[in-house]
């Protein structure tokens, strides 16, 4: 027979819990806080400290910059050591900027137009075998450029491109990682009715690249350029095997040039400073320039 419970007898309430019981969830929420914020503000010096340090030392000239602690100021030499930056060697400083601007500018537009292409293709095309070329890109991945700069090498010594402008320029042109990274973001923002509605309509694959395409893919162009252009402007490796006409140098190997006489000639080493910080300035202005263009979910709503 089943017990029924009368209507006044007060409902069984769960006894709260003991104040005290919160307080070791409390101590270790406090406590993992301040590890992740410890940790935070490791990386922040890491990533701070030696930037701190090359503007400071571009302060100094070379017997300041090994006679006086690291982070204390100099005479504010700044103005001096960019005027003699600029006007060394009648100018060669800026002959190796304008040749970095060169090889990352052109570099990175071109390589990032191959890539979306690729990627474009790749994702909205079917073809025999594509899954299998696709791979073999991304076997391109796992190989660090390291591994395949004394073929290349090789490969532009038997055509003659060493110590030429191509022998840099056409092999920043192909990049596995951006043909990967532009598949993914097509498959993301580019949705397939859009495409197979613009070829109902009559266009062609170029024009459905162009004009519905890239334009939904623009923050995936936008962080594939800052990519490119950053590891083509800091690129050292190749250029230093492919290399030897100093006037066909980027700025990090003239700067590394630089620094190799420091040994038999000081007065380099406020020279290799302040080139190094007059080198970063691009990078960052370009980085803080396309920011606004980072944004997601630009073909979100496109279709009702």
């Amino acid at each position: 027979m089943t017990t029924l419970t009368s209507p006044t007898q007060p409902a069984q309430r769960t006894a709260p819990a003991p104040a005290g019981r919160r307080r070791p969830l409390q101590r270790v929420t406090w406590s993992s806080r301040l590890v992740v914020n410890l940790v935070l503000v490791l990386f922040s010096l890491y990533t701070l400290l030696p930037l701190s340090w090359l503007v400071i030392a571009a302060t100094k000239d070379s017997q300041n910059l090994f006679g006086s602690p690291g982070f204390t100021f100099g005479q504010l030499n700044l103005l001096e050591n960019l005027t003699e930056l600029f006007t060394w060697e009648h100018g060669t400083y800026l002959h190796w900027l304008g040749n970095t601007a060169l090889y990352a500018g052109l570099g990175s537009v071109t390589s990032v137009a191959v890539s979306f292409l690729a990627g474009h293709a790749f994702d909205k095309f079917d073809f025999p075998g594509k899954e299998r070329w696709f791979s073999f890109v991304l076997l391109g991945v796992l190989l660090p450029g390291a591994v395949t700069t004394m073929p290349l090498y090789l490969m532009a010594s038997s055509i003659g491109l060493v110590n030429t402008f191509w022998g840099v320029f056409l092999p920043g042109l192909a990049s596995p990682f951006g043909v990967y990274l532009a598949r993914m973001f097509c498959k993301s923002y580019v949705p397939k009715e859009l495409v197979e509605a613009a070829r109902i309509d009559g266009a062609g694959e170029l024009r459905i690249f162009f004009a519905v395409a890239a334009p939904l893919m623009k923050p995936g162009i936008v962080t594939l350029l800052l990519m490119t252009f950053s590891a083509i402007w800091n690129n050292f490796f190749l250029p230093l095997v492919m290399l030897s006409d100093s006037s066909l140098f980027p700025v990090a190997l003239g700067i590394y040039s630089w620094n190799s006489r420091v040994s038999a000639d000081p007065e380099f080493a406020h020279l290799v400073v302040t080139g190094s910080l007059v080198a970063i300035i691009p990078v960052i202005g370009l980085f803080l320039g396309l920011q606004r263009f980072w944004k997601g979910g630009l073909g979100a709503g496109a279709l009702k």
